[in-house]
């Protein structure tokens, strides 16, 4: 099977790798001082953030669809609304996520491939207009 016939899921490994991911994605949210706004934005506890981001990523990445069976559709933009996502959030959420790749991810393709999906994905995502 070639990687065109793979799914995403399949190429970072499964639900074992995804889970990876979100462990170092919220260890770094939780511990680097420079992503602070994005913390506080979150509750004390992430386990709940962090099983709902390990579902939604298994569906998105192809694999099983356990946050649409549990929550229903996504809706990102909608679910998100009732937080400040500016430019400065938006980065810091993707500075987490690539650092947490580059533990993760052993494929500079595939690495590649998910920072350019994840920076389209948190562009979309902000809800304040531009600084400036």
């Amino acid at each position: 099977m070639s990687t065109d016939e793979t799914t995403l899921y399949e190429q970072l490994g499964g639900k074992e790798t995804i889970e990876k991911l979100v462990e170092r994605f919220y260890h770094y949210m939780d511990t680097l001082p420079e992503v602070k706004d994005i913390r506080d934005q979150h509750a004390p506890d992430l386990t709940e953030a962090r099983d709902k981001l390990v579902m939604f990523l298994t569906g998105w990445s192809g694999g099983p669809q356990i946050y649409i069976e549990k929550f229903g559709h996504p809706r990102l933009r909608m679910r998100h609304m009732p937080f400040k996502i500016g430019e400065k959030e938006r980065d810091q959420w993707l500075y987490c996520m690539f650092k947490a790749l580059e533990d993760v991810v052993s494929s500079e393709q595939l690495k590649s491939d998910l920072k350019k999906s994840f920076a389209h994905i948190a562009d979309f995502m902000r809800n304040q207009a531009p600084q400036g």
